[in-house]
């Protein structure tokens, strides 16, 4: 039997690369996530005390980067933009088996110390950990490249293949775990079975949509029609989770309906970092690893181009 398994991976690792732009481009997107997070909020509206505990930030057994400066605002705050700067070099995808561990450590940090947070740094944090195997063994300059196969022969690169490959799996069956754990949880909430959860959520004077969609949307909510939103939510949040067992060609069905849940989300209730966060992680679910966008290839074309006709140019 294990002999089998290690036929068929070896196969698998033959024909499949998982080092293309399309983790490249999830790991930007979970980068430019944060960036937005830490940039546009001082470091008070994470940091500060609880009531369980009045010493911040969170620093128990940590190595958080939050950790390394003394507990003052003033230091705080020069990491958190040491943070957005290195995050930025991750977005840009230079050199992922070194980015890769920082893009980490950055999440780690924010998800063990910091106070107040969403489920997007949550995300982000468990993504860049399951990325770690995948990053590692990325040899390439920038993760928008294409990786040079005629560089090293398959049989000396294989088993790192199947290392990514293994990461970018157990990657998919988290997600999908996610929308499972979701849509099972709400099961056991009356309001998601009797279709009213959503005039609930979207009505919450603090947590709620602004003045200007909910008064768009209020005919709806407060009809039979609001079933629509809240059936419908759980219905694909279900759906999500058997994307997990679907033939590849039938993934981008699943990609267009859930980008458009949590793009929804985004413009209506304003979690922008969160839903920026979770389509990094329908891109890693959803997205066949080995095919290629075709967009930063034309990008990295004219860019090189650019660069080598400014040489020419300085020359004479």
């Amino acid at each position: 039997m294990f002999r089998k398994i290690g036929v068929f991976a070896c196969k698998l690792a033959t024909s499949v690369n998982p080092w293309t732009n399309v983790y490249g481009l999830a790991r930007s997107l979970l980068a430019i996530a944060m960036v937005l997070t830490l940039s546009m909020n001082d470091a008070r509206v994470f940091f500060r005390p609880s009531s369980t505990s009045m010493i911040y930030p969170a620093c128990k057994e940590s190595i958080s980067m939050f950790c390394m400066v003394p507990n003052d605002y003033l230091y705080l705050n020069i990491v958190r933009w040491i943070a957005v700067i290195l995050l930025l070099i991750v977005a840009s995808g230079w050199k992922p088996k070194i980015t890769g561990i920082i893009h980490w450590w950055i999440a780690y940090s924010m998800n063990v110390s910091a106070l107040t947070l969403d489920g997007g740094e949550q995300v982000n944090a468990v993504l860049t950990l399951l990325l770690l195997p995948v990053t590692l063994t990325d040899s390439r300059g920038w993760h928008w490249q294409k990786y040079d196969s005629s560089e090293k022969p398959i049989d000396q690169i294989i088993s790192k293949r199947i290392i990514a490959l293994i990461s970018v799996f157990a990657i998919r069956f988290q997600i999908a775990i996610l929308y499972l754990h979701s849509s099972i949880a709400k099961l056991f909430e009356p309001t998601w079975l009797d279709g009213t959860a959503v005039y609930y959520f979207l009505s919450d004077p603090m947590l709620g949509l602004p003045p200007f969609f909910l008064r768009l949307v209020n005919p709806i909510l407060t009809s039979a029609l609001v079933v629509i939103p809240t059936w419908g939510t759980l219905i694909l949040q279900m759906l999500l989770f058997g994307a997990l067992f679907a033939p590849k060609n039938h993934w981008r069905y699943y990609l267009i309906a859930a980008l458009l849940l949590h793009e929804t989300i985004a413009i209506m209730l304003g979690l922008v970092t969160f839903s920026i966060s979770m389509s990094a992680a329908l891109i890693l679910f959803l997205v066949p690893v080995e095919r290629e966008f075709e967009f930063s290839q034309k990008y990295i074309k004219i860019l090189i181009k650019n660069i080598k006709v400014n040489i020419l140019k300085k020359e004479l």
